[in-house]
């Protein structure tokens, strides 16, 4: 697994270098998955925090801010 400076960067990277939209975006997921959402990536959910879990799946573009606020509506 990769460090999660690197997991950032790239997370980040996604999200057009916007930090303010990247926080709202792992914020976000990171809320459904505490609600009981499933992982979309094989990660051992169990040692990881749900704030990992979301960068590691905007990083591996499975979650886009698009999804999240039709998701939400």
């Amino acid at each position: 697994m990769q460090r999660i400076e690197q997991i950032t960067a790239k997370a980040l990277e996604k999200m057009g270098d916007d930090r303010y939209l990247l926080s709202l975006v792992v914020a976000k997921r990171a809320e459904q998955l505490a609600a009981g959402a499933a992982p979309l990536i094989g990660l051992d959910n169990h040692k990881l925090k749900f704030t990992d879990i979301a960068l590691q799946e905007i990083a591996e573009s499975k979650i886009a801010l698009e999804g999240l606020v039709e998701n939400n509506r």
